[in-house]
């Protein structure tokens, strides 16, 4: 007669790092959904801009040919281009694990990131100082919308790092900082997408 043995515990239906991976790729799916709303608001701010920035819009003022400046513009494209490459070599010093590679990145990104806040903010001051600020006419006021709402994203995008920074320091390498550090850089890529369409739109388009 056969004699029956006790099952022991199926392996095969737990594993940790295949749950663990599967966690991450939720939370950047719903991450993406964000994005997608994101990218939503920006559509409508460019579509604004566009109608706005026409003569009849000016109010007397001046014209985004008298608005922009192109080579503040390419100084700030460069780096913020330079910032998301730094994270990007952040990114992999993660698939290495190499905790001070990915601080090392971070932090250079934050540096780049602070710099085009200046440009920015050094652009805007000056518009504002010749009495040129975003009540002047509608198309002023489009115009420092379109770019200040870019530059708070901007800004949350510093703040988020220096979070991942305390983080990482902390926690080490989990499962959510995984996540986070996964969804940072898909933010961070969106602004400098966001921006590179600004600049071509909004400052080369415009000063001619």
């Amino acid at each position: 007669m056969a004699t029956m043995t006790k099952a022991g515990p199926d392996t095969r239906l737990w594993n940790p790092e295949a749950d663990e991976h599967d966690s991450i790729s939720a939370r950047t799916f719903g991450f993406w959904l964000y994005m997608l709303s994101d990218a939503l608001i920006f559509t409508g701010l460019f579509a604004s801009y566009a109608v706005l920035s026409t003569p009849m819009n000016l109010a007397g003022g001046p014209g985004p040919a008298q608005v922009v400046n192109i080579t503040e513009g390419f100084w700030q494209t460069l780096l913020i281009l330079g910032s998301v490459l730094s994270y990007s070599l952040a990114s992999v010093a993660l698939k290495a694990g190499n905790k001070g590679g990915v601080a090392l990145g971070i932090v250079v990104a934050m540096g780049f990131a602070a710099a085009f806040l200046g440009f920015g903010l050094h652009d805007l001051g000056g518009l504002m100082a010749a009495g040129n600020g975003p009540d002047r006419s509608a198309y002023l006021s489009m115009f420092f919308t379109l770019i200040a709402t870019h530059g708070l994203h901007m800004i949350f995008g510093l703040l988020w790092m220096l979070v991942m920074l305390v983080q990482i320091a902390r926690f080490g390498f989990t499962a959510d900082v995984v996540a986070r550090l996964l969804n940072l850089r898909m933010f961070w890529q969106f602004q400098a997408t966001v921006w590179v369409l600004i600049y071509a739109y909004v400052y080369l388009m415009g000063a001619y």
